[in-house]
């Protein structure tokens, strides 16, 4: 999924939710200006998916049309489908180190990184009989953005 396209999908659920919401929220939640927020709503509404209509003078009302609704749920479980497999593609990656850190002799690994993708290596290491440690000398499982490389020493199987 682009960014775009999760971006659409963002406003998408937030406009669903409150539809008195302004652009400058929306351009908070997402981390991006207000000018990239109100192209992506014009996008929105000239593709049909939603509607404004004026509160008052000063406020604007967005309404997801059915149309909308529909996308919006569409590309959640398009998200929902590429975490899966990233998950499943960091799992499997993760689980061919391990045996190849196991084939070269050790039975104790070090994780380099944090946050979910780390958190995938550890509890593949689990289920794997390998022990997680932070000590020198036992090859490390390195996060780098969305993929784990393996750093092994070429001695001191241990």
């Amino acid at each position: 999924m682009d960014i775009q396209t999760d971006r659409e999908r963002h406003l998408l659920e937030q406009i669903e939710q409150n539809p008195d919401i302004n652009q400058a929220s929306l351009a908070d939640q997402l981390g991006v200006a207000v000018g990239t927020v109100n192209w992506h709503i014009k996008r929105l509404i000239s593709k049909g998916y939603v509607k404004v209509k004026r509160a008052n003078r000063k406020k604007l009302r967005y309404i997801i049309t059915p149309e909308g609704i529909a996308l919006r749920a569409r590309l959640t479980v398009d998200y929902i489908d590429q975490q899966f497999r990233m998950y499943r593609r960091i799992r499997e990656s993760v689980r061919n180190h391990i045996k190849n850190v196991k084939e070269a002799g050790y039975d104790r690994i070090t994780i380099a990184g944090e946050g979910d993708i780390a958190d995938i290596c550890r509890l593949t290491c689990m289920e794997q009989g390998m022990q997680v440690v932070e000590s020198e000398g036992v090859p490390i499982l390195a996060v780098k953005g969305l993929s784990v490389d393996l750093e092994m020493e070429k001695s001191n199987a241990g």
